[in-house]
């Protein structure tokens, strides 16, 4: 069975989470990042991993419009849809608005994947805006703790990586 990881990766945490994911996967596996250019023929493969990340409570464009473009090849594939979300209150909800419902209900396996903040890589707009999301999500959750901007955090979660490749991994 071939098998396409297809993603958005803006500070390299998607494509890590992606490459941890590949190697866990039977098969032949191939990985392909949006923001490198138009995605590979998907009538290659039996198996279609769609992931990104949430920034500002949105997946990438390149996701959302990959997706769109595709839904009707899609549909037809066994299916894994994935993001990469530092809150995982917030998680469940951030996929389901990441993804169209029709993909969402017909997948073999959909998952947070944790994240990183890789403060040394961002702007100082992102860095702003992740530091007022940090601080409002500490002051409605006191059990998560503020972010401490001086340093890069990365929380992202090898266990629902593997439950994720275990689904996908079932005939």
């Amino acid at each position: 069975m071939n098998t396409l990881i297809i993603f958005a990766s803006k500070h390299g945490t998607t494509e890590k989470c992606a490459s941890i994911l590949s190697k866990k996967l039977t098969g032949k596996v191939d990985l392909h990042n949006l923001k490198a250019g138009a995605a590979p023929d998907l009538t290659k493969y039996d198996k279609v991993i769609i992931g990104g990340s949430i920034y500002a409570g949105r997946i990438q464009k390149e996701v959302s419009t990959f997706c769109s473009q595709n839904l009707s090849l899609l549909k037809d594939k066994k299916l894994g849809l994935f993001i990469c979300c530092m809150f995982p209150n917030n998680a469940e909800t951030q996929l389901n608005g990441a993804f169209p419902q029709e993909l969402l209900n017909s997948t073999a396996a959909k998952e947070n994947f944790g994240g990183e903040m890789k403060f040394s890589d961002m702007n100082f707009g992102e860095k702003f805006l992740t530091k007022m999301v940090s601080k409002v999500i500490a002051k409605n959750n006191p059990e998560i703790p503020q972010l401490d901007m001086k340093k890069d955090t990365s929380m992202i979660i090898n266990e629902n990586i593997d439950k994720f490749a275990q689904l996908m991994n079932k005939d």
